[in-house]
C-alpha cells in the first residue's frame, strides 16, 4: 500500500515531470527490491486525475500487465460526486472512465465515518445504485475495520456476518468480497492468531443464514479445533504448523 495516513505521499508525485520523475524512482526501486506483484494506492490527500493517471499508466508500462493495480477510496467517494465526502481530490467515475480497465478493484472504506457495515444497505447501494446505476460489484471490496482498536466503525462478527450474508444473498458470489484493516491483530484472534479472522470471513463469503460455510454459521460460533503437539488440527484433520510471529512496524515505530 501506498499512502493513507502517510501525508505527502501523492503531492510529490503529482508535480512537474521532475519532481514526479526523483520520487517515483524511490518507489520503481521499492517494487523492484521487494518483488511486488501489486501496489494498492490509498489517497487520502489532494491529487488531480491527471496526477493519478499519469502514476497508473507508469506503473503499468513499467511493471506489465500481470501488475496488480488497486485503489482505496473511501466509500462515500464511490457513492457521490460530492467533493466533501472524497478524500484523494479527483473523482473516482472519472477515474474509471478513463482507466477502470487498469484498476483491478477498489478496497472501499467503510469505516471511520465513511460507510456502515451494521447492515447490507450501505454497499447494496452503491453497486446497485439508486435508479442512476451502480458500481460493478465485482470490482469494491468491502474494507471493513478488524479490531475495535484500529478505528471507528468496528462492528462485532456475528453482525458483520449478518451484512455480509445479506450481501450474498442479493448478489450471490458475484461481488469483490471483504477487506480488513488491519490483519496482524485481527479480531476475534487478535495478534495471537489474527488468521481466524481471515478463516471466518472466507467461511462466510458465499454462505447463507440457512447453512453456514467454513465453520461460521449465522451465530458466528466457531468450530473448536484439537490440538496437539505438533500445531494446530485443521478442518480436515490435518495438523498445520501455526504461522511464526512477526513484528510490526508503524510510521511511529523507532525501527
Amino acid at each position: 500500500m501506498l499512502g493513507g495516513a502517510a501525508q505527502g505521499s501523492f503531492k510529490v508525485l503529482d508535480g512537474g515531470m521532475a519532481e514526479f520523475e526523483r520520487h517515483y524512482e524511490l518507489l520503481y526501486d521499492f517494487i523492484r527490491e521487494h518483488r511486488l506483484d501489486g501496489l494498492d494506492l490509498d489517497v487520502e490527500e489532494k491529487m488531480s486525475l491527471t496526477g493519478v493517471i499519469r502514476l497508473i499508466d507508469r506503473l503499468r508500462s513499467d511493471f506489465g500487465r500481470r501488475f496488480i493495480i488497486t485503489l482505496a477510496p473511501v466509500a462515500t467517494a464511490l457513492a457521490t460526486r460530492d467533493p466533501r465526502a472524497n478524500l484523494s481530490g479527483f473523482d473516482y467515475a472519472d477515474l474509471d472512465a478513463e482507466r477502470g480497465s487498469e484498476i483491478a478493484w477498489y478496497n472501499a472504506q467503510f469505516y471511520c465515518g465513511w460507510g456502515d457495515v451494521r447492515s447490507p444497505a450501505g454497499y447494496l447501494r452503491l453497486v446497485m445504485g439508486d435508479g442512476n446505476g451502480g458500481w460493478d460489484a465485482r470490482k469494491v471490496v468491502m474494507g471493513v475495520v478488524t479490531n475495535q482498536g484500529n478505528g471507528a466503525g468496528f462492528v462485532e462478527m456475528d453482525v458483520l456476518a449478518e451484512t455480509l450474508m445479506g450481501v450474498t444473498e442479493w448478489l450471490g458470489s458475484g461481488w469483490g468480497g471483504v477487506m480488513g484493516w488491519e490483519y496482524f491483530n485481527a479480531g476475534p484472534g487478535g495478534s495471537e492468531s489474527p488468521w481466524e479472522w481471515a478463516e471466518m470471513v472466507g467461511g462466510l463469503l458465499g454462505s447463507t443464514r440457512e447453512k453456514g460455510v467454513g465453520g461460521v454459521d449465522g451465530s458466528t460460533e466457531v468450530v473448536q479445533k484439537e490440538k496437539n503437539t505438533d500445531g494446530m488440527v485443521d478442518g480436515d484433520g490435518e495438523a498445520v504448523e501455526k504461522p511464526a510471529g512477526f513484528e510490526y512496524f508503524t510510521d511511529s515505530s523507532d525501527a
